[in-house]
């Protein structure tokens, strides 16, 4: 499984990375902002994006509704 994860906490896209790839799961992009994990997402094309709802600027709900 391929994950992009998506918070504007780097300590905390570290912990989960570190979890995910203690279990096997392949983090193959992170971003800090909806908008970077929208454009990381056109590029790698991840199985899943795990995304924070609350983050400056584009937050999560508006990079889902700009998505679609």
């Amino acid at each position: 499984m391929r994950v992009l994860l998506a918070d504007d906490h780097a300590l905390v896209r570290s912990g989960i990375a570190s979890l995910l790839t203690a279990n096997e799961i392949e983090v193959v992009g992170e971003a800090s902002d909806g908008l970077e994990a929208l454009e990381k997402a056109r590029q790698i094309h991840p199985d899943i994006i795990l995304m924070d709802v609350k983050m400056p600027g584009c937050n999560g709900l508006e990079a889902i509704h700009t998505q679609r």
